[in-house]
């Protein structure tokens, strides 16, 4: 069982990227065993993504993180062969998985506000977000999409810098890109979203990093 091993969980070292990326390319063959190998190797990383992106959440939420990195967990594993191009590329998908979980919880809490019929998303431990909070999570998330459709390339750099909090290397290896361009995408791409954030007044709320 992959469960048995997901509590595992130790912090990703340099030495382990080639095992990391040869666990990827078997797993994405279909070798279920290589995942749960891979799994004590990237939990580390995992949640630190997951404090990321709940970073601005109340102290002590140790439990929300555990529930969101084994939320995201539960979509990677569903994933029948995924073809894995390296580590940056794993960890780029399952930032975005958890982004979609937390913008997911927050609609549902504006939904439930409304007085909508729609229950909140079933998470064990779920997010405590307040309402300022959810809005706050759908304003970027409506900006980025519609980033997204004018150019996708500057959308996915956002959610590798802002949301996994990669760095520029990681960034470029992931997307296939030099890191220049990485660069001017992001720099770009947070003139454009805040411009459009401006608009709804959420600029000043959802603060990228430099």
């Amino acid at each position: 069982m992959v469960h048995s091993v997901w509590h595992a969980g130790a912090g990703l070292d340099a030495h382990d990227s080639e095992d990391i990326t040869e666990l990827l390319e078997a797993w994405g063959e279909g070798d279920l065993a290589a995942f749960e190998r891979l799994v004590p190797l990237v939990y580390g990383e995992l949640r630190r993504m997951a404090r990321r992106h709940m970073y601005r959440e109340s102290e002590g939420h140790l439990l929300q993180t555990t529930a969101l990195v084994h939320e995201a967990y539960l979509k990677l594993v569903s994933q029948k062969n995924a073809k894995w191009q390296n580590r940056a590329h794993f960890f780029a998908v399952s930032s975005r998985q958890m982004r979609r979980i937390l913008v997911d919880a927050a609609r549902s809490k504006l939904r439930q506000k409304r007085g909508a019929d729609a229950p909140l998303l079933s998470l064990d431990d779920a997010p405590e977000l307040s309402t300022t909070r959810a809005a706050e999570f759908v304003a970027l998330d409506d900006a980025l999409q519609q980033l997204a459709e004018l150019d996708p390339r500057r959308a996915r750099v956002v959610e590798m810098r802002y949301f996994a909090g990669m760095s520029v290397e990681e960034t470029a290896a992931a997307l296939k890109i030099s890191g220049d361009t990485v660069i001017r995408d992001w720099k770009a791409a947070k003139a454009w979203l805040f411009t459009e954030l401006n608009r709804s007044g959420n600029s000043g709320k959802l603060d990228l990093i430099p």
